[in-house]
């Protein structure tokens, strides 16, 4: 079974979202939990690295250069492997010379400054292909393939040792049935690719629940090797309002025997992926079972001195609660599956059928509501930054809902409509994305439908104020 000591099987952190990238004490500190972990890849690839894509057939200035061979030693000196990712894929003519040149230009630097491990991606970008480039190859994935088997080649010849992988245009399940890159993309890729050379794959989908060893194994057999998993089950940079401090899960521990590596493409905020991280790392270790819950617990008892606090320590117990609700993108934690039962059945129900619901709804909620102000007490300020905007929605949220059912409580107030001095019409939940938002209603199957407040405003008759 691979465990994160075994060098040939690719364990560790993908620095590839789209978003601010990490800051350099930042790395620091990844590369020691690395170290401490036993994880033994990194690669570096933030969407928003100018040089990553838009300029990727500019060399770096001088001082980026010598940021990145400082970076590259760092990873050398915990044990660990630094993979540069480029990404031409949005402007890249696959005929052109030059930018087969520009490429090699872009290695060549990068093995001048010590690294020899190298990723090239094509994944998002237009599905659009230069009428001449299709002349010559047919379709993006034997271009691709060209392209990328070049380049490797010609590394080995200055670097005998280095590694490559390639990121596919489509890159989970739901591209490929979509036929995204052309029918029958992966099987070209299958067979001309080098053989010596990855595959990046997010399992079904893009964030997926679940990836079974069935998945992987039907895609090796058209692929012609084993591939590496980009994982972006924490990954939050598509969503600006949550971030996931849940447990590494939905992955057997067999999944580890059927693929050639598993790297974590986290939270964007490098202070929120202390436990995405530790219970990867537990799951690379488990022996034949794995318990996603109780990896958690421990994780974050691990995490708790993060959120030293100027006044009273802060209990695990309300920790978790707050980790509970930014768990996973498809789940909630227990105590914020309990908080939500017992605040949607007090909205939806009378006064005299709530029953021990409200004191579960006030205990819950006031816990939850203080420990999000606790958090403008920590010493650790970037983690603070990290969470404050997110989790101050979160308060404003409870809070709202605590007057509200304070109101409804009161039987003298049955006729006086609910209104909060502090949550004003525009002000609060205002702006033009949040009326978007508003438009088109998401149903579990994943399909839209306008929502019945936007079915209403289009009937005749009926008008909308702008605010």
């Amino acid at each position: 079974m691979n465990t994160p000591a075994d060098d040939t099987f690719l364990s560790g952190v993908i620095e590839g979202f789209y978003g601010v990238p990490w800051t350099l004490p930042e790395r620091r500190e990844l590369l020691s939990w690395m170290k401490a972990w036993g994880l033994n890849t990194y690669v570096y690839g933030p969407k928003d690295d100018v040089h990553h894509r838009t300029l990727w057939r500019e060399p770096y200035p001088q001082d980026d250069a010598e940021e990145l061979r400082s970076r590259i030693e760092s990873c050398r000196n915990h044990g660990v492997r630094f993979w540069y990712a480029l990404g031409p894929g949005l402007d890249i003519r696959f005929s052109s010379d030059s930018d087969r040149a520009a490429l090699r230009g872009r290695i060549r630097q990068l093995l001048d400054l010590g690294c020899r491990d190298f990723c090239l991606l094509f994944d998002d970008i237009p599905d659009v292909m230069d009428p001449g480039d299709r002349q010559r190859w047919g379709s993006f994935a034997a271009a691709q393939c060209d392209v990328v088997n070049d380049v490797y080649r010609w590394t080995l010849t200055r670097n005998p040792q280095s590694r490559f992988l390639f990121c596919p245009t489509p890159y989970c399940g739901r591209m490929a049935l979509r036929e995204l890159g052309g029918p029958d993309y992966l099987g070209v890729v299958g067979r001309e690719l080098d053989p010596a050379i990855g595959v990046f794959w997010t399992g079904p989908e893009i964030i997926s629940r679940e990836i079974t060893v069935e998945h992987v194994r039907e895609l090796e057999s058209v692929l012609r090797r084993p591939v590496v998993i980009w994982d972006n089950l924490q990954a939050n940079d598509y969503d600006g309002h949550r971030f996931f401090c849940g447990p590494y899960s939905g992955r057997p521990p067999a999944l580890r025997g059927a693929v050639s590596g598993i790297l974590l493409n986290p939270n964007t905020e490098f202070p929120l992926n202390f436990v995405p991280f530790r219970t990867f790392v537990d799951y690379l270790r488990s022996d034949g079972s794995w318990n996603p819950r109780a990896a958690y617990r421990a994780a974050m008892a691990e995490w708790l001195p993060h959120f030293e606090t100027v006044a009273a320590p802060l209990k695990l117990d309300d920790l978790m609660l707050l980790g509970d609700c930014y768990y996973l993108p498809y789940e909630d934690g227990d105590a914020a599956v309990e908080l939500w039962a017992v605040t949607q059945r007090l909205i939806s129900k009378p006064r005299s059928d709530w029953g021990a619901d409200l004191q579960a709804f006030e205990s819950l909620s006031g816990r939850l509501r203080d420990t999000c102000v606790r958090m403008t007490e920590l010493r650790r300020r970037p983690l603070f930054h990290a969470l404050n905007r997110r989790i101050w929605e979160l308060r404003e949220e409870l809070d709202l809902l605590a007057r509200f059912v304070r109101h409804r409580s009161d039987p003298a107030l049955d006729t006086v409509p609910f209104e909060s001095d502090f949550h004003r019409p525009q002000t609060y939940r205002g702006g033009l994305v949040a009326r978007l938002q508003g438009l088109l209603q998401a149903h579990p199957d994943g399909s839209f439908t306008p929502s019945p407040e936007a079915a209403a405003a289009g009937r005749p008759g009926i008008s909308q104020n702008s605010p």
